[in-house]
């Protein structure tokens, strides 16, 4: 099979049978073998109920639907784990990504080498309420993962097979694909200028706390990417430098007093010394640091994918 389309979804009741009929009329022009998977998250409106009839008039399209709402991440996960087409094509179920650049990002995949492409929406329809904290989004997401692209968070992307069974997508990590993908080892990533559609039918369902919610996930995706396999590595290093600020403070502390002592003086109590507390502190917060990289460790240590690695290729084996 050339393509599978995996498309998330929730309440589209209104823009799916729409979707369908563009979908099949550009793999049919293409002569593109493919399946679609729609993944209902959880809806509340008649979105199963569509799926099941597009499903009657298209034996392609597949569905998958959620007790309730887990996000798009999840639906993605799942979505990614029932394709089988040599090719994975994700896009949201609004209308807004348009299927005509379907053989476009298969060609980029399958004739130019890449692993991972994604749109960029560089002329967006969008409030600006949306735009500008998404380009700062992109900005921070660019620095923190050194990944090129110009729009992390647009739903359209297309995948080698390999990448989508090789990576697991939580939380609400769907906004870092590429970075999860580039940890993963796959790091020919492209970018496509796709169209962006007005939204035609419902409303978003995003709102301006997936922004906070996003950087966020970013910290977590660098340090897991980064520290998830060695947390002492990040841990350690911190806690014995503020365990050794602290007790050489302290050592400099007590130090004085016994000078002023010897030379017959009176000297102040060390509990008298706010120096001291301080001191304490980190060398208590270095010693916390330093055993919560241990433990980490143990556990990172014991856990059952210690040893997730991805092989590329093997040779007489």
């Amino acid at each position: 099979m050339n393509i599978s389309v995996v498309i998330p979804l929730l309440n589209e009741e209104e823009s799916l049978p729409e979707l369908e009929n563009w979908i099949r009329s550009v793999m049919e022009k293409n002569g593109f073998s493919y399946e679609i998977i729609m993944v209902d998250d959880g809806s509340s409106d008649g979105s199963w109920s569509v799926i099941q009839n597009l499903n009657k008039i298209n034996p392609n399209v597949k569905g998958i639907r959620f007790r309730r709402n887990y996000g798009k991440s999840a639906a993605l996960n799942e979505g990614f784990e029932a394709t089988q087409g040599d090719v994975v094509i994700t896009m949201d179920a609004d209308l807004q990504d348009s299927p005509d650049e379907i053989p476009g990002l298969y060609s980029m995949i399958t004739k130019e080498g890449y692993d991972l492409v994604s749109g960029w929406k560089k002329k967006r329809y969008d409030p600006i309420t949306k735009t500008v904290p998404t380009k700062l989004f992109n900005w921070a997401t660019r620095k923190m993962s050194g990944i090129s692209l110009n729009d992390f968070n647009c739903g359209l992307k297309a995948y080698r097979s390999d990448v989508v069974k090789s990576i697991e997508v939580y939380g609400e990590m769907h906004r870092y694909v590429p970075v999860i993908a580039k940890w993963a080892g796959f790091s020919n990533i492209g970018e496509k200028v796709v169209q962006h559609q007005e939204r035609k039918y419902g409303t978003t369902k995003f709102g301006l706390s997936r922004f906070i919610n996003g950087f966020l996930d970013l910290l977590t995706i660098f340090f897991v990417g980064k520290f998830g396999k060695r947390p002492m590595h990040f841990f350690g290093p911190l806690g014995t430098l503020l365990f050794f600020l602290g007790f050489f403070a302290a050592f400099f502390i007590g130090a004085e007093k016994l000078y002023y002592l010897s030379l017959g003086e009176k000297a102040r109590l060390v509990t008298d010394n706010p120096y001291f507390y301080i001191s304490l502190i980190c060398m208590v917060l270095g010693s916390q640091l330093f055993l919560t990289g241990f433990v980490a460790e143990l556990i990172s240590r014991n856990s059952v994918d210690r040893n997730a690695y991805q092989i590329a290729e093997r040779i007489n084996l």
